[in-house]
């Protein structure tokens, strides 16, 4: 039994960091639909990037500077 509790907790953390580690979106990224713009066109609500794609975006694209 007290080899579970640790186990549990590495188990945790390492579903986590799995879960973040392919993307690079942060808090402020949100990502929005533009169907006026195109079929398949993302905007960022808040920085303006735009792209385009079938899926959600899962990187920032925000100029960094």
């Amino acid at each position: 039994m007290p080899i579970l509790v640790p186990l549990l907790l590495i188990a945790v953390f390492l579903v986590l960091w799995l879960s973040r580690r392919g993307s690079t979106l942060g808090r402020a990224c949100r990502w929005r639909l533009d169907r006026a713009a195109g079929p398949e066109v993302w905007s960022c609500a808040v920085c303006g990037a735009v792209t385009e794609g079938a899926k959600t975006p899962r990187h920032c694209l925000r100029e960094r500077g």
